[in-house]
């Protein structure tokens, strides 16, 4: 796995955490430490509280800002940008995007067994 895709993809400590809120102070007392934990709680957190913070730009800042993940947080931008979506829709929107970043992000590198294999030799 690429330097890049393992800072993306790690678990970073509860300082950089994100933290669900409804709205102002009132916290969900739900957190995520990783992108795949974050795409857990967007498909179970209340809706508000995604709607709160895609049109507040909170997700977008976060997966630039504690991750590193610049084209993730684009893509979280053009879905706000539409500001059509709302609800479980957007919940659905949410997930879809999250997880085809994911797999982009962990298909990057070669299996373990690729790596141990010497390569051959081409005879010329």
């Amino acid at each position: 796995m690429s330097d890049a895709n393992a800072k993306i993809l790690r678990r970073v400590g509860d300082a950089e955490a994100f933290y669900f809120y409804r709205a102002l102070g009132i916290y969900t007392g739900q957190k995520a430490n990783s992108l795949e934990e974050f795409l857990q709680k967007v498909k179970e957190i209340a809706a508000e509280s995604l709607e709160f913070h895609l049109y507040r730009e909170d997700f977008e800042k976060w997966i630039v800002l504690a991750l590193g993940e610049a084209r993730l947080a684009k893509d979280l931008k053009t879905l706000r940008e539409q500001k059509a979506t709302t609800g479980n829709d957007l919940r659905e929107r949410l997930s879809i995007l999250i997880s085809k970043r994911l797999k982009e992000l962990k298909s990057a590198s070669p299996p373990p067994e690729a790596k141990k294999q010497p390569k051959k030799k081409t005879r010329i």
